[in-house]
Parts: structure tokens; sequence; C-alpha cells
């Protein structure tokens, strides 16, 4: 996998500029710019950010999940004379000196082997289907269970409640019971008159007789 940036009509010679250009030949993206950063030349900065370029393109072509910029390679770095300006200045006796401002244009090329793909098989797609159907009785099995546990439990919160509800109806009806049953003895008591035997009867006729003759 190969890519490339070009930067054109840089205001460096090209002398100055082949000299930074040798230091990073034919090696890796990463150590190139470690190069870069610590080469204290005006240069230097141009070649730093059209290596970025390079490797930038490089990657975005392929993907990051399958190439990474510590796997490239600097192959080829080629700096070109661009058109140079001329200026003059003016000397004394009337003389005019000649002042060349040389430009010029830089590529680099990088290179670097991207990660293969797996292999895709047509089993793979039944086996995850495979996988995905047994795992879910698992979870299903799980799942009920957690209810069952619940649901047993619910009904013996109910059935408690229902025993305890029960029990209180049923002291309730006893007091009932007991409170009419003592008002029926009362009411009783206080209706049936009092009977006497036939010797207290007896009695009561003699003591009129004696009163009658007396």
């Amino acid at each position: 996998m190969q890519a490339r940036a070009r930067v054109r009509y840089l205001k460096v010679s090209p002398k100055k500029m082949r000299l930074v250009a040798n230091l990073i030949k034919g090696k890796p993206v990463e150590e190139a710019m470690n190069i870069l950063n610590f080469t204290p030349k005006v240069a230097a900065h141009h070649m730093a950010k059209t290596l970025k370029a390079a490797a930038a393109n490089a990657i975005s072509s392929v993907g990051t999940a399958k190439l990474k910029a510590e796997d490239l390679l600097v192959t080829r770095v080629v700096v070109d004379a661009a058109p140079t300006a001329k200026r003059i200045r003016f000397q004394s006796m009337g003389r005019v000196f000649r002042i060349r401002k040389r430009f010029c244009h830089v590529t680099i090329e990088v290179e670097g082997e991207p990660e293969p793909e797996a292999p895709k098989t047509r089993g793979g797609r039944r086996r995850k289907k495979e996988t995905v159907e047994s795992d879910e009785p698992k979870a299903v099995k799980k799942t009920t269970a957690k209810k069952t546990t619940r649901t047993k439990t619910a009904t013996k919160t109910k059935k408690a409640v229902k025993a305890d509800k029960i029990d209180d109806t049923q002291d309730v009806v006893e007091e009932t019971k007991a409170t009419v049953a003592t008002k029926d003895e009362a009411g009783n008591a206080a209706e049936t008159p009092e009977v006497k035997t036939t010797e207290e009867t007896a009695d009561d006729t003699d003591t009129k007789k004696d009163k009658t003759d007396e």
C-alpha cells in the first residue's frame, strides 16, 4: 500500500531541503517524525507537515483498523526546484547586484502493508446462529427460575395474609357470639317469673285462711 503527499512552492532553497530529506529516507514514519521534530531548521518543519499528510493519506485509504502509522515506511523523498524569483539590490557606482529567491517542490511517498482480513467461511454464520440458539434456553431457564421463586414467595405471603384475616374474623365471631349469649341469658332471667313449689303454695293458702279466721 503506497501513498504520497506533495507540497509546492515552498520558500526554501532545494539545497537546504535536500539536506533534511536525506535524514529521513528509508526510515519508519515514527522515527522520521522524531528526527524532524528535533532538527533545528526551517526545512524540517515543512518536511514534517508533508510527512504527516502522506501518512494520513495512507491510513484514510485503507482504514485505521487495518493500518497504523507505526507500520509505514518512508520509501521516497523528492525535492524539485521551483521557479526562482529574481530581485535586484542597488550598489555604489551605479551597479546592481542580482538576488535570486529560490523555491522548491517536495514529494514524499510512504509504503506499508495492511493487516490481512480474516477469511469468511460459510459455516461461520451457522455456528454463530447455533451458539446464539444454544445460549437462549439458558437465559430462559434462568428467567423462569427467577419468576417461579418470585411467584412462590408471593403465594406464601398471600396465604399468610389470608390466614391472619381468617383468624381475626373467627375471633370477632366468637366475641359476638359470647356477647349475644350473655344478652340472651340476661333477657331470659328478666322475663321468666319465679315458679313456686306445691309446698310453698300450701303454706301460702294456710296463712291466708288464718288471716281470714282472725
